[in-house]
């Protein structure tokens, strides 16, 4: 796979690039990652990428000329075009999955004001937004999308079946997980983790899971399909966190 991302700013991701599942991907050929700076597509002295709003008001816009070139100096046939915004849809996990399967990603890094808005109506095939907050522009979001993307790509996770089952991937928060030592500050690691019962293991993990995401993201348990014992384990369970004097 190949993502390609348009940005003013190329030395903001060195150090992220180099880092973790993607620094794996691009080692072993399974991702390529490339900085196209508009600034290269300007034709005066001071590269100017941006210019005053027609109408006046506040800030500076970026300029469609250099960004259109720049897309289309590196743009390959069945490419998905991406402009980071605000106004964009929100990223998930699903689409993370959809944006791996692609050929070429372009992600579009916005700056100041935002992008003249031929940019959005001429250019790009869908906007994204990681969040309801402001950043200075869009080359932190474009690192999340680019390490969310490349730790799915077949190879650049060594445990495959960690990614499998990571929190949000099955619909779920993930179910709390412990490691050595067994007793801490007089806590102990659930009998059930230590008992050998794989099966059992396995069903506690998905109740876990459950309740993990009702106690704190209840709005994904809406798409899911719980059997009625799910159901009931989660009515109980809730029911006993609510009762007066419970600190559960």
């Amino acid at each position: 796979m190949r993502i390609d991302i348009v940005s003013i700013f190329p030395e903001f991701f060195v150090g992220p690039l180099e880092c973790g599942p993607t620094r794996i991907a691009r080692e072993r050929g399974i991702l390529e990652v490339k900085i196209t700076n508009p600034r290269d597509f300007t034709t005066d002295f001071h590269r100017t990428v941006d210019d005053y709003p027609f109408g006046g008001g506040a800030g500076m816009v970026m300029k469609p000329e250099p960004i259109f070139l720049a897309v289309e100096s590196i743009k390959l046939p069945d490419s998905r075009v991406v402009l980071l915004s605000p106004q964009g849809k929100r990223f998930d996990q699903k689409m993370a999955h959809r944006f791996a399967e692609l050929t070429q990603l372009i992600l579009i890094c916005g700056r100041y004001k935002g992008v003249d808005e031929r940019v959005r109506t001429m250019l790009v095939d869908e906007e994204v937004s990681i969040g309801d907050y402001i950043l200075a522009g869009g080359e932190a979001a474009a690192v999340v999308i680019v390490e969310a993307v490349a730790r799915l790509l077949p190879g650049a996770v060594n445990d495959e079946e960690s990614v499998a089952s990571d929190s949000f991937d099955c619909g779920l928060l993930a179910s709390p997980v412990y490691t050595r030592p067994r007793v801490f500050r007089g806590v102990s690691v659930p009998e059930v983790l230590v008992s050998g019962n794989h099966s059992a293991v396995a069903k506690w993990r998905r109740e876990q899971a459950l309740l993990n995401t009702a106690r704190h993201r209840p709005e994904l348990l809406k798409s899911l399909a719980l059997s009625t014992e799910e159901q009931e384990f989660l009515r109980q369970q809730l029911a006993h966190c609510s009762a007066p004097n419970n600190k559960a």
